[in-house]
């Protein structure tokens, strides 16, 4: 029981560590089917169909996930530079 409970233990670590080096966009798909797999088997459960409810929430919250990136991100001209901030206090 003891050598599952660590085996479980180091298989969490090493799937956590694998998303280190997502960029932004990885990651926030990721964390919406995570978070979409988690509500969906926590739902399908009630209907008698856990994994179906885990596999269609982690569709919608992957979905869901890339849209919330893409509605963050910085609408410029790719032609044109991002415009340049100055900081410093005018008087």
């Amino acid at each position: 029981m003891r050598t599952k409970g660590m085996g479980l233990l180091m298989a969490g670590g090493l799937i956590l560590s694998g998303c280190a080096g997502l960029d932004d966009t990885s990651q926030r798909t990721l964390t919406g089917a995570a978070g979409g797999a988690a509500v969906g088997g926590i739902l399908g459960s009630f209907s008698g169909d856990t994994a179906l409810g885990a596999v269609l929430g982690a569709g919608v919250g992957g979905v869901g996930g890339y849209l919330y990136d893409q509605s963050q991100q910085p609408r410029y001209d790719s032609r044109r530079p991002p415009p340049r901030r100055d900081y410093r206090r005018r008087y």
